[in-house]
């Protein structure tokens, strides 16, 4: 487990009283997912339950009742030792209880036998329809059951309420043992970039820069990448989500790095670009230095009271300007912004929560307006700006340059921190960086 049992209690406790002593509230493990045949992708928990209780294994649920004497229970796969041998220690029944703190715990097995005693009685079921259609079903189908009964014992829930806004609200706010993972996550990955930016050279693959971003994460403890990393040369920058990684480096090109690592479930995002010879050309310098600005003009904006979308706004002001002064859109910079004539360039937002999830959890708009940032929040900033390398009507210089630049920021009670600072940025010093690399 990432953090302590207290941890994990206090947390339950909070989502507990806000469902009410009528209620109760079932999580449900993520399903295996099949990589080929009968090959499985590494097993990954589903971060509500993950953040509710720790508990790692799949085929496992978890089941809240406020008030009862067991208020906390999880069904599991039970001890096996043949199958052991074969996938791995379980937990077991009496592990949920020792090592994980529930109240009652029973074999996965038992799950239709014994979910009634706990929750046929509660006026109110909060369940999230997820990604297992199969569980799914069988939710629904015991509130079936248990609306059946109804008429005679007078009680069972009728609806099926959604837990999930309740508990991402929850997450939206990092504790500080949350920032603690945080900063190791963001650590661990900006010490891959920095290895990045000193190893890259021209006829390299990208997939070579993969490795050794993958191997920094593994060495330093992490649990490996948040998600594919992105290594993309010259005109593949230009490709939001590119992840093919196959292509050789040249001298005259810019790679963007695109890359986190995971860290006791927590997740760094960063992304720097840079050239893969010692030296930026005129054209990549001019299109970073806008892209640098805005950046630098979003962070400023990033503090307790603001509109979340603050750094969108400020940073896609930097950008139009910036575009404008480049000779890639000519026109009015109101008229720009609000017929959105950015977006051949600039097609994303410059901001999403970070945590558990990469793109992590919350609203981003409360009351029909965007929520105000508050301390404990985290974020990043990453605009970018895209010209692709088929375009015809640019100037040539800039056709197939993609420029993102990415990092993690905490909400602090008086303004912000950048959590990848570590990571260099400004010009001068990745050049110092490129030409001192060995």
């Amino acid at each position: 487990m990432a953090f302590s049992l207290e941890v994990y209690a206090a947390r339950r406790r909070r989502l507990m009283d806000a469902i009410g002593p009528d209620a109760a509230a079932i999580v449900a493990a993520a399903p295996v997912a099949v990589r080929s045949h009968d090959v499985e992708y590494p097993y990954r928990q589903d971060n509500d339950l993950l953040y509710l209780t720790g508990f790692p294994e799949p085929q496992a649920v978890c089941v809240l009742t406020p008030g009862h004497p067991e208020e906390f229970v999880l069904f599991v796969r039970p001890r096996d030792l043949e199958r052991e041998t074969w996938t791995g220690r379980r937990a077991g029944v009496e592990g949920a209880m020792t090592a994980y703190g529930a109240r009652a715990a029973y074999s996965i097995d038992q799950l239709d036998e014994k979910i009634g005693a706990y929750v046929a009685d509660r006026e109110r079921l909060f369940y999230t329809l997820g990604r297992d259609a199969g569980f799914n079903q069988r939710v629904l189908g015991w509130v079936q059951q248990w609306r059946h009964l109804r008429p005679r014992s007078g009680k069972g829930p009728t609806a099926i309420l959604d837990a999930a806004e309740l508990i991402h609200e929850m997450r939206l706010l990092k504790a500080p043992e949350e920032v603690a993972s945080l900063r190791q996550a963001v650590a661990i990955a900006a010490e891959a970039h920095c290895a990045a930016m000193r190893r890259v050279r021209p006829g390299m693959h990208e997939y070579e820069v993969e490795a050794l971003l993958d191997y920094t994460f593994r060495r330093r403890g992490s649990s490996g990448p948040a998600y594919p990393s992105i290594v993309a040369a010259g005109a593949n920058a230009t490709i939001l989500h590119y992840t093919t990684n196959d292509q050789c480096m040249r001298d005259d090109e810019l790679v963007l790095i695109d890359a986190g690592a995971e860290y006791a479930g927590y997740c760094a995002d960063l992304t720097r670009t840079f050239p893969v010879g010692p030296r930026f050309g005129a054209a990549q310098r001019a299109v970073y230095d806008v892209v640098l600005a805005a950046q630098c003009a979003a962070i400023e904006a990033v503090r307790p009271g603001v509109p979340c979308d603050a750094p969108h706004q400020r940073a896609l002001a930097a950008l139009v300007d910036g575009l404008l002064e480049l000779g890639l859109l000519t026109g009015g910079r109101d008229e720009i912004l609000t017929k959105e004539l950015f977006r051949p360039f600039y097609m994303h937002r410059t901001s999403h929560w970070l945590g558990m999830d990469v793109h992590d959890v919350g609203k981003y708009r409360v009351n029909d307006q965007p929520r105000v940032l508050e301390a404990g929040m985290v974020l990043t900033i990453e605009p970018g700006l895209y010209v692709g390398a088929a375009r015809d009507d640019v100037p040539a210089c800039y056709r197939g340059i993609g420029v993102r630049i990415e990092d993690d920021v905490l909400v602090t009670a008086d303004g912000h921190e950048v959590l990848s600072a570590a990571v260099p940025k400004e010009p001068a010093d990745i050049e110092a960086l490129r030409a001192a690399a060995g």
